[in-house]
């Protein structure tokens, strides 16, 4: 399913066979959050710009417009149209970002909902179900992501149930694989390793999880709150006691240079909202940098975002057109700087696989990081 093609240092390309196609690894998966990628981006297009993987959220889903009609309607991929591999996150990360509307419990987590507040309880057996509704290629385990300066004791007592949750997640994934109204009999389990930036709990943790044989495994809750320096240390840290025989997924990082960093330290799997939000903002990544098309030195500028890309923004509109846009407010300026965005982390993650496979990956992150230091 998951096999190591190249190493060069600990940085690897891989593949990962699924029921929905091949991933290639190191993959940036573009985050979907509604099943669509803010910005007017269609599954279409996705296809245009080199999008491998999609990634979809399960507590979003579940509240609206509600799993089971996702599930009547074929599951995700017939509902979105899109034949491509699709992960769906647990709502774990919604225990930690709606931290005012939830109560953590041995059972689960109670939440209203912040559609309309109604109560919502999720556990994880409710996670699989939703996910297993939704049929999604890889499901992710149901866990806590702990905020990153809380205690040690309260971290230590966190990881101990998020274990206790990953046992209940594996069984229940296992029960309804079986079923025969199951959409995706063959859906994947990802594991979450977790500890805040304690190394001891999460070199623990990472052991513990690595017992139970699941199909991935995540480095979760980090990217909310600690330096670059502790998370890049902290991944140096765990990747090692994680299955060499497994992806390796780093959930929520990050920017360019994140992401050539975890690289380096054996990291496979990529998700962020940064370039999609970023796009509708008007801040679009280049070589060189990010450019913040809003500045008034772009008004007159009759040059791509940027002359080195061949997204379908860069092969057709300027600068000063796409800021004209975007002041105006038209939809059309965000569409073009997401679709510029996420065709920069795709094409980046392409030459990614391309370096390692021909073993100048340092030199390769090397020409990367200082050109994004010395700007345009």
């Amino acid at each position: 399913m998951y096999q190591v093609i190249k190493r060069d240092g600990n940085a690897k390309r891989a593949t990962m066979q699924t029921v929905h196609g091949t991933i290639q690894t190191p993959v940036f998966m573009n985050v979907g959050t509604a099943a669509a990628i803010k910005g007017a981006v269609a599954t279409t297009d996705l296809k245009e710009i080199g999008t491998q993987v999609e990634l979809s959220n399960t507590y979003h889903l579940h509240v609206r417009p509600g799993d089971h009609i996702v599930k009547r309607l074929g599951g995700i991929h017939k509902f979105m149209n899109w034949d491509k591999p699709v992960l769906t996150d647990s709502g774990g990360f919604q225990v930690f970002s709606l931290a005012g509307l939830r109560k953590i419990k041995e059972e689960g987590v109670y939440f209203n909902s912040h559609v309309d507040g109604r109560k919502i309880f999720m556990g994880p057996e409710e996670s699989m179900q939703i996910q297993s509704n939704l049929a999604s290629t890889i499901a992710m385990a149901f866990d806590e992501c702990a905020p990153s300066k809380a205690t040690k004791d309260y971290i230590k007592n966190s990881v101990e149930r998020t274990t206790r949750w990953l046992v209940r997640c594996k069984k229940e994934m296992q029960r309804l694989n079986s079923l025969e109204d199951t959409i995706n009999k063959n859906q994947l389990l990802f594991g979450i390793n977790q500890g805040g930036t304690y190394d001891d709990i999460r070199v623990e943790h990472a052991k513990t999880i690595s017992e139970l044989e699941l199909d991935g495994y995540a480095i979760g809750g980090l990217a909310v709150g600690e330096s670059h320096e502790e998370m890049y240390h902290i991944i140096e840290e765990t990747v090692p006691f994680l299955p060499k025989d497994k992806p390796t997924y780093l959930m929520g990082v990050g920017t360019p240079a994140n992401i050539l960093e975890a690289v380096e330290r054996g990291v496979d799997f990529f998700d962020c909202v940064y370039p999609s939000r970023n796009g509708r903002h008007g801040h679009v990544y280049t070589n060189h940098g990010k450019l913040n098309l809003f500045n008034a030195k772009y008004e007159l500028d009759n040059r791509p975002i940027s002359e080195e890309c061949n997204c379908p923004a860069c092969r057709n509109y300027s600068r000063a057109y796409i800021r004209h846009l975007l002041k105006a407010k038209e939809m059309l300026g965000m569409r073009l700087c997401v679709l510029h965005n996420l065709y920069f982390y795709n094409s980046m993650m392409s030459e990614i696989r391309q370096a390692i496979e021909e073993e100048r990956y340092k030199e390769y992150k090397k020409m990367r990081l200082d050109g994004f230091e010395q700007g345009e």
